[in-house]
């Protein structure tokens, strides 16, 4: 929709989580701007001086989630103690937000020691979704966001917001970026009206007020 507005510019994305692109960006790689799934991310790039600005974009909720195929009857997170389930998937805590957002909300509910034995730690969320598509893991914990671009899993539960910090998706455009005044118009955009309505179709919610 961008582009269609703007014909002069081209966006060329590299995906990939959080932990890996921050890398990259610390490294060298030629990136004009960065949308991280998480605050520890940003807040890196933030302490080695590598931004010439950064804010919140949007916010995010977490789920459990199991194949539609799975009679699961759990509907918390305490209910993965439970013996009948025995693999659940989730994100590598420390490069994988998702993951880190995951075992706070297991360890604030009291089950981190329980199920620690039953983890199946993933490269990022879309690797937890893979996971419990193919039933390989009877449960895992993804963002609402991802769990409705599936189709292929169920929501079982929401996790209660309190277990753990705001999910908030914050953006830094690069101090070392020769298209700063493009990055700019691309950053006004997202918060303008027709982006918000895109993201809220998508299960987005607006970022956390400060």
């Amino acid at each position: 929709r961008y582009e269609a507005l703007h014909p002069d510019i081209d966006l060329i994305m590299n995906y990939g989580s959080s932990g890996a692109l921050q890398k990259q960006i610390e490294q060298g790689a030629p990136v004009d701007l960065f949308i991280s799934a998480g605050k520890k991310q940003m807040d890196a790039l933030v302490s080695g001086k590598l931004l010439a600005q950064t804010g919140t974009l949007l916010g995010n909720r977490l789920v459990l989630i199991a194949s539609p195929d799975d009679p699961l009857t759990i509907t918390d997170l305490r209910g993965l103690a439970d013996n009948g389930i025995r693999k659940i998937a989730v994100g590598e805590p420390d490069t994988v937000p998702a993951g880190a957002y995951a075992k706070e909300a297991l360890a604030n509910a009291a089950v981190w020691d329980a199920v620690q034995p039953k983890l199946v730690f993933a490269k990022d969320v879309r690797q937890v979704l893979t996971y419990v598509e193919s039933g390989n893991t009877e449960a895992g914990i993804v963002y609402l966001t991802d769990a409705l671009a599936s189709g292929r899993v169920k929501v079982v539960a929401e996790v209660p917001s309190g277990l753990y910090a705001p999910i908030v998706y914050p953006y830094g455009i690069m101090k070392a970026s020769e298209r700063q005044r493009e990055s700019k118009q691309f950053i006004h955009y997202l918060f303008e009206s027709e982006a918000a309505g895109v993201f809220a179709e998508l299960g987005f919610t607006p970022p956390p007020a400060p």
